[in-house]
């Protein structure tokens, strides 16, 4: 059964490989990027031959390395607000002369998934019986581990990142078992902070200006931008999808110009490209890939495996759900990539290492 499931995630990886591929190379036959196609396919190859030379190795130890690794991230990050490449006004990368760019914070996903592992299976050993007060304690804890990263994050600025580190963190502690009545108090106090926020912001403009400055301004209101179905992405991204039909345009034929093509809004492009018969293959791979990694969590796996594919799963499913929902309207546009389509080394290579910390993370481990 286990070599089955891993088959059914492998598959699913070449599958996206094809559809990734294809329309990245759709887009830069009008948009003139065609070296993103070559790095594209090499980050694949990298990633794949990331996943055949760790087979049947033994990898559960890395949660030994999780908090140098923590650290050192950390450190990247700030450094990154100091020396990063300001694109679109963002500091998110470090450039890396004749290699390309450099995402510290994709990697961060993955870190913060292995040490909330590591803490959570740690106080899971530790206390039998939990107190509220022991709940209360670790909730603070993996909180504290989560707000450092998303601090350093948020002043690239990068929302949707931070969007994801908390979200990670509150799937693995409600999978810890933490009681339900934090999280109500949690989302009582967060709904109170939200509306003052909101009230403030769309009453009081002038001083909301003042006090967060213009930048933020601009961040609230791309967020609440989808709202009226405004601006230049959402709206050609609608019609390029609403027009395709049945069977899409074509390879690099899409209809009309749509900014941040090859990242954010590439499945746009996609299904302009092949239409619904297109959309409808690449939905049911990715639903086909989501299940086996969530069946494979309720298998007979220690607790330390299980948090790392819950994280995982969490990860790519918000941001599959986020990047298609903004990308037909349903969702605000927070600059969420699609997971293994869109362009982009740092994302692809930081997949791919869960993915192999799930497929070979438990080999030959006795369960405990």
């Amino acid at each position: 059964m286990k070599n089955k499931i891993k088959y059914m995630v492998v598959i699913p990886l070449i599958i996206f490989f094809i559809i990734s591929i294809t329309t990245i190379y759709s887009i830069s036959l009008t948009n003139n990027i065609n070296s993103v196609v070559t790095k594209q396919v090499i980050w694949y190859l990298v990633g794949f031959f990331i996943i055949i030379l760790t087979t049947k190795k033994k990898l559960y130890k890395i949660l030994d390395y999780s908090i140098p690794l923590y650290i050192f991230f950390n450190v990247l990050l700030f450094l990154l607000l100091i020396f990063g490449t300001e694109v679109n006004g963002s500091k998110c990368w470090f450039t890396i002369p004749k290699i390309g760019s450099f995402q510290p914070s994709e990697f961060m996903k993955i870190i913060l998934i292995l040490i909330n592992a590591k803490t959570l299976s740690y106080y899971d050993k530790k206390i039998g019986n939990r107190t509220f007060k022991d709940d209360v304690k670790i909730f603070f804890i993996i909180m504290g581990i989560t707000l450092i990263p998303s601090i350093l994050t948020f002043l690239e600025p990068d929302t949707g990142m931070v969007i994801i580190y908390f979200l990670i963190s509150f799937v693995m502690l409600f999978i810890f078992g933490i009681r339900k009545s934090i999280f109500i108090i949690l989302i009582a106090l967060v709904g109170i902070l939200a509306g003052t926020f909101l009230y403030f912001y769309f009453n009081y403009q002038d001083n909301f200006i003042n006090m967060f400055g213009t930048s933020f301004f601009y961040r609230i209101d791309r967020l609440l931008d989808w709202s009226n179905k405004s601006g230049m992405q959402l709206t050609n991204a609608l019609a390029s999808i609403k027009a395709a039909g049945l069977f899409g345009f074509g390879i690099g034929k899409t209809p009309i110009y749509i900014p941040e093509a090859h990242t954010d809004f590439i499945f746009s492009v996609y299904s302009s490209n092949f239409g619904l018969i297109g959309t409808v293959i690449l939905i049911t791979t990715i639903l086909l890939f989501d299940t086996n990694l969530l069946i494979y969590s309720t298998k007979e796996i220690d607790k330390k495996h299980k948090y790392i594919i819950i994280g995982f799963v969490t990860m790519i499913l918000y941001q599959q759900i986020q990047n298609i929902g903004m990308n037909i309207g349903l969702l605000p546009i927070t600059g969420i990539t699609l997971p293994f389509i869109s362009y982009g080394g740092s994302s692809l290579i930081s997949y791919m290492l869960g993915i192999t910390l799930i497929l070979n993370y438990n080999q030959d481990k006795k369960i405990t």
